[in-house]
């Protein structure tokens, strides 16, 4: 049988093919993502899920005049195939190649960049009152998101404002119980009891149209049967939520049945003002291993198709080390707790969370929630370890400012996935924490070298009397080190001696600075290596005294160049007076990082061993 994937080079030859075509289609994609994210990497159990979804959004829909806006965006692998892409799917992820998250720069398909998470709505909304501000009653706005995101505030919030909007917005709630890890929460107690209840399918509107036409009793009726209704949804459908704020709720629908999300995404089409449609879906549909254990197929690395394994097997990785580390000082101070936002499993503490379930706290998609507890338990007397991805903090700035530093209080913030993390691109890359965190007062902001270092700075972090921060990089330890130094407050560490330049990393660019002084070294260039270890407070004294001996000074970070150490180390120089010192600085300029291997862009962005030690030599 011919392939039926060859015949879509767009949404007008879907169109064409009848149901049956469409559930074959569904197959044959599902093996093409198996194929490359086994090769690339990349989200699998998502995109496996909403195979058929996307198939029928593209089926009814008129893409893309009609918008479609992927909340987080990680599960657009069979939009992108579908909307002209398929030849270069093979590209997922790599350096040139595709990217893992709709981008707007690739396909008018793609309407809208996104790769966080509850933001879909709020964009929809504003799509769809531009376009009742410009005429248009025609074109449907639909915001595709699953039900892990409906945690995040912000989908909340605009839930709230789109529901009275009397836009053409439709949301598809993609039901599958799973964000990254099992979703925690009220809102998913809500959704599983619509899950098990009939769709009660009479809307106000359609009630009032018949019973008007009814002779003699008209009017005075409407109000009855609109009591009889009101009564039954609360014996069917307790706290209808969604029918209560303004929209026409429509499903639950098998989302795997694409002649079933057709009749209701046609359905939807016809209805005036915001509608969303209740979709349950699997997540790693298709996939025994991603169906079984979907939240360790959420996010992947390069694995084996028939045995489901990792193919690169690596050894401990920091959110390991800070898990393991953070459970042995549990066991010895009762008052520590754990909180994450929907991330247990990526931060490393599973084990925590099995070992003390009652002092572990995830509260889904809520970042600045999560902060503004910590915040709380803090003034209670408890110690709390907030873990989140660097990229995931942004969202909280107000909280850290507001609620943590302006009062000083003593939580501990474990900063994940910080610098540079690869193929996930612009909107992963944990390059502006360093310089954000540097400009709000009463933060300590630190950063580990190696493990043995974030094992002490957590021990140290626990103890301290003021809010701590501690950034570290995913993956593992890129250099070696031996000796090891206990922590003191804004004390920095001298790794090497040397006279004619001082080199000051901080976190995983302190090998960096090793390697480059190696390299160097046979240049006749004697290098002093610093490992500031604190950002606030930096070691100033210690950090002058050595610029002095060799005058001249090299700073190098994973982060953006603008706030960071460089900028904090620069500010320095000129503070203390220091005449005729040369700075150089080595980060990331003012701009997004795109996707793509680390090593890759740091040899773009000249920010590989070989490339500043060149640069060094020639200066």
């Amino acid at each position: 049988m011919e392939s039926i994937l060859k015949k879509i080079n767009g949404p007008e030859d879907l169109k064409k093919l009848n149901v049956s075509e469409k559930q074959v289609l569904a197959e044959e994609i599902r093996k093409e993502i198996l194929e490359v994210v086994s090769k690339n990497g990349g989200h699998l159990a998502s995109n496996l899920g909403v195979v058929e979804l996307t198939i029928a959004l593209h089926s009814v829909f008129n893409t893309p005049d009609d918008k479609i806006i992927w909340d987080v965006g990680h599960q657009c692998y069979t939009h992108k195939i579908l909307t002209g892409r398929k030849e270069q799917f093979s590209t997922l992820r790599k350096l040139n190649g595709i990217a893992g998250f709709p981008k707007v720069c690739e396909s008018e398909y793609d309407t809208f960049n996104t790769g966080h998470s509850s933001t879909s709505i709020s964009v929809a909304t504003g799509m769809a009152r531009a376009k009742k501000l410009m005429g248009d009653d025609q074109t449907k706005v639909i915001a595709v998101i699953g039900d892990g995101s409906m945690t995040g505030g912000m989908a909340l919030e605009a839930l709230n404002d789109a529901g009275s909007s009397k836009t053409n917005i439709i949301v598809i709630l993609n039901d599958n119980e799973m964000s990254i890890s099992k979703n925690v929460g009220g809102i998913p107690l809500f959704l599983s009891k619509l899950r098990g209840r009939k769709f009660y399918s009479k809307s106000n509107e359609g009630v009032k149209k018949f019973m008007l036409q009814v002779p003699v009793i008209g009017n005075p009726t409407v109000k009855i049967v609109q009591k009889i209704k009101d009564a039954i949804k609360q014996i069917l459908l307790p706290n209808m939520f969604f029918e209560d704020i303004g929209f026409t709720y429509l499903g639950p629908v098998d989302g795997h049945n694409i002649d079933k999300l057709e009749s209701i995404l046609e359905t939807s089409k016809k209805i005036s003002g915001p509608v969303l449609v209740h979709v349950i879906t699997k997540k790693g549909k298709g996939y025994k291993f991603a169906e079984e254990t979907p939240e360790n197929f959420h996010g992947v690395s390069s694995f084996d198709l028939k045995t489901g394994e990792k193919i690169k097997k690596s050894g401990k990785d920091y959110s390991k080390v800070f898990g393991e580390k953070l459970v042995e000082l549990a066991e010895k101070n009762e008052k520590i707790v754990a909180v994450t936002a929907a991330m247990k499993d990526g931060t490393g503490l599973k084990s925590f969370s099995e070992k003390f379930p009652d002092r572990f706290f995830d509260v889904g998609i809520a970042e600045q929630h999560a902060i503004g507890m910590i915040a709380g338990m803090a003034k209670e007397g408890l110690k709390p370890v907030l873990a989140i991805y660097s990229s995931f903090l942004q969202r909280g700035y107000d909280q850290l400012v507001h609620d943590i530093a302006l009062q000083k209080l003593p939580v501990v913030i474990c900063i994940d996935r910080a610098g540079i993390v690869g193929n996930d691109g612009e909107t992963h890359h944990g390059i502006f924490d360093l310089s954000f965190l540097s400009s709000i007062p009463n933060l300590t902001v630190m950063a580990p070298k190696d493990f043995e270092e974030l094992k002490n700075m957590l021990e140290f972090a626990v103890n301290f009397d003021g809010p701590i921060l501690i950034r570290y990089p995913r993956g593992g330890e890129n250099h070696k080190f031996t000796r090891k130094l206990s922590i003191k407050l804004g004390k920095a560490e001298l790794i090497r001696q040397g006279k004619d330049i001082t080199i000051i990393g901080i976190g995983k660019t302190v090998g960096k600075a090793v390697e480059v002084a190696e390299l160097l070294k046979k240049q006749n260039i004697n290098s002093e290596v610093i490992n500031a270890r604190f950002l606030k407070p930096l070691d100033e004294k210690f950090i002058v005294k050595s610029i002095k001996k060799t005058g001249r000074v090299a700073t190098i970070e994973d982060n953006t160049l603008k706030g960071g150490l460089g900028s904090s180390v620069i500010e320095l120089v000129n503070k203390s007076n220091l005449q005729n010192i040369k700075v150089e600085t080595f980060g990331y300029d003012d701009c997004f990082v795109p996707h793509g291997g680390t090593e890759e862009l740091e040899k773009i962005y000249k920010q590989d061993v070989e490339s500043i030690a060149k640069q060094l030599a020639k200066s």
